[in-house]
């Protein structure tokens, strides 16, 4: 505890030096600082955010406030060259320590670590997500990349994530609209179009026909503006047609490939079991009836009557995985690797659509078939077994049967 203690202050007394030392006007590092800030200000501006500059400190790094409706983040951005790991992996520590503490200067804001690098290596992110689980699970991160990856880990940034561009063509790929053809309201407003094919017990969503994008806004209680937005974009891709009785999907295998590909962003999880042991089922149930939770995956699909899996640990959506001292995890301890959980809890990465569409089966919030078929599709534990038993029973027809 006294090393960490020690080790502690010595990257706080590092940031202070880091900060206090001059850096003149004319330096690269200077250069690539300012704009690293003003391209992280841009892509949140493009997103509808308010972006402040906080005002600077003597030689203070680059800080910003976001804002978009009641949600706010102090960002504490770092920029380097090279992305490699091991020179991205300790800016980024210092940057989270900065976010908590410029966080702790505002007013309910969250803390907000960003990392801007010109280059990339394809492994990056995966150790930035791993660093953001083990070290960080409370502070939200960023990484983009100068030639258009963005990436950011936490609740309300979703839509900021990006893929990079086509560099030999100096254009973006299709695979850039998909990360908004199917953010967490478009998910929603899918489901929506869908519902009238699927039956009331497998997803909650309104059943009448969608003649327009004010009508899918109504229908999905959504701004006529997302609505506009994500009707034109399925146009544009070809997946939408207009006909008599309302907006229709088309080119549906082709769809769910898409959705199901963008689907397979890392979710937050904690292995959990309870301190006091009795029937898993009957705990959990109490469990869910006392907060905002959503059965999802394996337990799911059994709920569902379309179970295949057994032996799994039962997976509980939640909108942010609470911290120990939070009523969420009275009665629960996090379990050991040399322990079986009796349930795993999951953050949900769009949550609008999964705690929406859920379907409330014995009193108990249970995700909806498709989100069910979208969770298991990837997931090591004979998650394609399911989601193949799930294709052949409901969606084949959903999806094959249109043109």
């Amino acid at each position: 505890m006294d090393m960490l203690i020690n080790l502690g202050k010595i990257i706080i007394m590092a940031i202070l030096h880091h900060e206090n030392t001059v850096i003149p006007s004319f330096s690269p590092l200077r250069h690539r600082g300012q704009r690293a800030e003003d391209l992280i200000a841009q892509i949140f501006d493009a997103d509808g955010w308010t972006v402040t500059h906080a005002p600077r400190n003597g030689l203070q790094e680059a800080y910003l406030v976001v804002s978009k409706r009641h949600r706010s983040f102090a960002v504490a951005i770092k920029s380097l060259s090279e992305g490699r790991a091991d020179r991205v992996i300790p800016l980024l520590s210092q940057a989270v320590l900065q976010a908590q503490a410029y966080a702790r200067m505002g007013k309910k804001a969250l803390p907000l670590a960003v990392i801007h690098v010109e280059r990339a290596s394809p492994s990056l992110i995966n150790h930035v997500i791993s660093f953001s689980e083990q070290f960080a699970p409370d502070v939200a991160i960023g990484i983009i990349v100068d030639r258009g990856l963005q990436r950011f880990l936490g609740a309300g940034l979703e839509r900021l994530n990006a893929e990079p561009r086509d560099i030999r063509r100096g254009i973006a790929p299709p695979s850039n609209q998909a990360v908004h053809l199917f953010s967490d309201l478009n998910q929603w407003m899918l489901k929506v179009l869908l519902a009238p094919e699927i039956p009331e017990n497998l997803l909650t969503a309104p059943r009448t026909p969608c003649r327009n994008a004010s009508d899918l806004a109504v229908a999905a209680a959504v701004s006529k503006m997302s609505a506009s937005r994500f009707v034109q974009q399925l146009r544009k891709e070809g997946f939408l047609e207009d006909f008599s009785q309302g907006l229709r999907l088309v080119r549906r295998a082709e769809l769910f490939r898409r959705w199901r590909a963008a689907a397979l962003r890392h979710s937050l999880e904690m292995p959990m079991r309870f301190l006091i042991r009795g029937s898993a089922k009957l705990q959990i149930r109490e469990m869910m009836s006392s907060h905002k939770a959503c059965l999802g995956l394996f337990a799911a699909a059994t709920e569902l009557n379309f179970g295949h899996v057994t032996g799994i640990p039962a997976h509980i959506y939640v909108p942010k995985l609470p911290r120990f001292d939070d009523d969420g995890c009275k009665g629960l301890v996090s379990a050991s690797h040399a322990e079986t959980p009796d349930l795993i809890l999951r953050q949900a990465a769009s949550p609008n659509s999964v705690f929406r569409s859920a379907v409330n089966h014995q009193g108990m919030a249970v995700s909806d078939i498709i989100q069910v078929w979208l969770d298991v599709s990837d997931h090591p534990s004979r998650g394609q077994e399911q989601a193949d038993l799930i294709y052949r029973k409901l969606l084949k027809k959903i999806i094959e049967g249109s043109v």
